[in-house]
This record gives structure tokens, sequence and C-alpha cells, in this order.
């Protein structure tokens, strides 16, 4: 996201806020079960349809609504955001398909990937060059993601989009001038025509199964729209309050209670080769967060030498 770093010894400060929204990003599969019923497709058009004006409001009471009128008059802000537009459409119509069709375990496996596939396009796209435990990190999830090849190929694609997208959609935002909020808005302000048409069409449908076809459906997927902003609303009063390095550590959070849903709640099964995947992945998270920790300390103690 595109937040100002955090003045020094803040992190206790953003904490509490970082642990909301990864809390709620790794419950958000009990939700989405609670609509399973509902396609997809509906599901997605309606989180982005009832998400704009909870956006607008939250704005309203931050004083960012100018922020986001002339964020819309920039041509070159606009194309940058309709990118991240499609991405974040594409990584939350995988993710519901994903808890819908008894896949959690390959979904919290692609949100563990994440933070790996961003040091890889920073690499790639901004010119960051990987340390020498990063490059370890990399390579020993990259042994994990092989294994799958072999032995859990039905649902690979689910991880990698999901890896993938997100890590794509951050890059973009990291370099939009605009903040986390109003581009928010804009992403879903630019998704509200196709949203709109897709809720219609299955209003028009009628199959029984979606909005209008009893009230508790009808709230549930009116509902979405707060389960889409208030962790984001969390995540970036955190953004501001602490380090971007220190959210780090706490983002492993949302796919760890995911795992954990999947396994004790879900009962789906785990194959050998997602096991020893998850191991390698955590592996080279413990090697990743070492790095990090160790860079963390480094710049905490240069002002003082």
């Amino acid at each position: 996201m595109n937040q100002p770093a955090a003045p020094a010894g803040s992190h206790q400060g953003g904490l509490p806020y970082a642990l909301g929204a990864y809390a709620i990003w790794g419950f958000v599969p009990l939700f989405f079960k609670l609509v399973s019923s509902v396609p997809p497709v509906e599901v997605l058009a309606q989180r982005i349809v009832w998400s704009l004006p909870l956006c607008f409001l939250i704005m309203a009471f931050r004083r960012q609504i100018g922020e986001y009128l002339t964020a819309l008059r920039d041509w070159r802000v606009l194309r940058m955001l309709l990118a991240s537009s499609i991405l974040i459409a594409l990584n939350w119509l995988v993710y519901i398909h994903a808890v819908f069709t008894d896949h959690v375990l390959a979904a919290s496996l692609g949100y563990y990937l994440n933070p790996l596939v961003n040091v890889m396009l920073g690499m790639i796209f901004l010119g960051e060059r990987l340390s020498r435990l990063q490059a370890l990190a990399v390579v020993i999830a990259g042994v994990g993601v092989a294994i799958l090849l072999a032995g859990a190929l039905d649902t690979l694609w689910i991880s990698l989009t999901l890896a993938f997208s997100f890590g794509t959609y951050g890059l973009i935002r990291k370099i939009v001038p605009v903040g986390s909020l109003p581009g928010l808005a804009i992403e879903t302000t630019l998704l509200l025509p196709l949203s709109l048409a897709a809720a219609g069409y299955y209003i028009w449908l009628d199959d029984g199964r979606g909005f209008g076809s009893g009230a508790e459906i009808s709230w549930l997927l009116a509902a979405a729209g707060v389960v889409t902003a208030i962790p984001l609303l969390l995540f970036a009063t955190a953004a501001r309050r602490m380090s971007y390095a220190a959210l780090g550590f706490v983002q492993y959070l949302a796919p760890s209670i995911a795992f954990l849903l999947s396994l004790f709640v879900f009962d789906e099964p785990l194959k050998s080769a997602q096991l020893v995947c998850f191991l390698l992945i955590w592996a080279s998270i413990a090697v990743f967060s070492f790095d990090m920790w160790r860079k963390m300390r480094a710049e905490r103690m240069m002002p003082a030498a």
C-alpha cells in the first residue's frame, strides 16, 4: 500500500490495527461459507457494489473525498488503478471460488507465497537487490511449489493466481500516487458498471439463490461490503503507525488462521505434497523473516551509532 513510513517507536501504536485487519482476513472464509449457495460472480459483484458506499462514508469521515476526486482527474493514475482493479477483482473471485470449492488450504498457501512474490517482483520491476538470505528463501519456496507441481497440480493454479495477482496489485499500488482508501474507492468505482450489470443479471435470473431471494442472504451479501472495507481501513491505519517491514511479520496471521480453519473446521484433506510444500514455505518464511528482523535491528541501531 502507498503509505508513508511510520515514525520511529510507533510500532506498538499500529499493532492492534494490524492484528484486527489480518484476523478478519483470516476468518473471512467463515463468512463466505455462509453465502456458498450464491454464484461466485454474483458474490463478487455484490461485494464491489456494497463496498463503495462504505468507502465514501469512511472517506468523508477522514476528509479524503478531495484526494479521490483529484485522482479521478489524473489519467495516468486512472490507467494504473484500472489495472489494479482488474487484478484485485481476479484475486477476490479466485479466493471466493477457492472457499466455495473447499480449497481454503490452496488459498492460504497463496498468501503464504505472496511476500516472496513481492520480493521477486521488486527485484524484476523496481531494481531491488535480493540479499543472500532472501534469495535462499525464494529458492526454498520454489522447491515447495515444484513439489506441488508433482503432487497437487489441481489446486496449484489457485495458490499461484492469488499470490501473483495480489503481488502485482501491491506493486501497482506501491507506485501509484494515491492513498489506500481513495485508491480502493476509485478501483470499486471503475468496477461498478460491470458489477451492477452482473448483480442485475442475477436478480433478473431469479434462481432463488442470490440477492433478493430472501432477507438473510440479501443482508449477508450487503455485509460483504463491510467485510471488504473494514479490514482495509484497519490495514491503512496500521501502515501509517508502524513500519512496513514490521507489518510484514503480522501478515502471516491471515493465512495461518485460514490454514487452521481448512483443517479443523472445513475438514479439508491435507495431501502429502501439500504438507511438504507448506513445511518448505514455512522454512522460507522463517529465513525471510529473520532477514527482515536483522535489517530492522540494524536500522534501529544506526541512529544511535
